[in-house]
């Protein structure tokens, strides 16, 4: 109770230095693009060589609301489009990258350092990651996961703020061959853990 008390008192100071936060309570949507990078998948043919996954540009959208006078929850959604350079892992006449589509879905929240709604935070959720991958004879799998993220937020207005963030993601695969395959086998795929790097940056709008 006293924390709380100390990170209201420290949220209505900020507000009234700054003179532009959003109200403490307020909820809040963000809009975030950025770029992701990590793998975590090997060759299970035999080789045991990374298949690399390539780093592309990611979009995220998020529904904050009010959990105390700094640390807000949040329901997360990322997505990204890649492609998985699968190469000698693939049978013969199969294609040697293969499309695929992840989408994180977590739930956790955000705990500011200074109390409000500006400045830095530290932010983390948990939830699951959906793969979709775009070859015949493959199916889409569903996998726990975890993230973790350091930002800083900067109010622009009365209810606007820019936020920049770095937070990675760590989904657990444990797979010891053959991930993706359904029915039809055409890649070679196994791994442990799936991990990745996201630098971003967005639009909080409060409500």
């Amino acid at each position: 109770m006293r924390f709380d008390r100390r990170c209201a008192a420290a949220g209505l100071l900020t507000l009234t230095l700054l003179g532009t936060a959003a109200p403490a309570q307020a909820q809040a949507v963000t809009l975030c693009g950025g770029y992701r990078a990590g793998s975590g998948f090997r060759d299970s043919s035999g080789a045991d060589a990374p298949i690399d996954l390539r780093s592309t540009a990611a979009l995220s959208a998020a529904y904050e609301w009010p959990n105390g006078s700094s640390r807000p929850l949040q329901l997360l959604l990322s997505h990204q489009r890649t492609r998985l350079d699968i190469g000698a892992s693939g049978n013969a006449g199969a294609p040697s990258s293969m499309p695929l589509r992840l989408s994180y879905l977590h739930l956790g929240g955000l705990n500011f350092f200074e109390g409000g709604t500006g400045g830095p935070y530290v932010a983390g959720g948990i939830g699951v990651t959906l793969m979709n991958p775009g070859l015949p004879g493959t199916s889409s799998r569903v996998r726990g996961s975890l993230n973790v993220g350091l930002g800083y937020q900067w109010p622009l207005g009365p209810s606007l703020a820019l936020r920049t963030e770095l937070r990675g993601y760590a989904t657990l695969i444990r797979s010891d061959g053959a991930f993706f395959c359904s029915g039809g086998c055409v890649v070679q795929i196994k791994g442990d853990t799936l991990t990745q790097l996201e630098g971003l940056v967005g639009l909080s709008m409060a409500f």
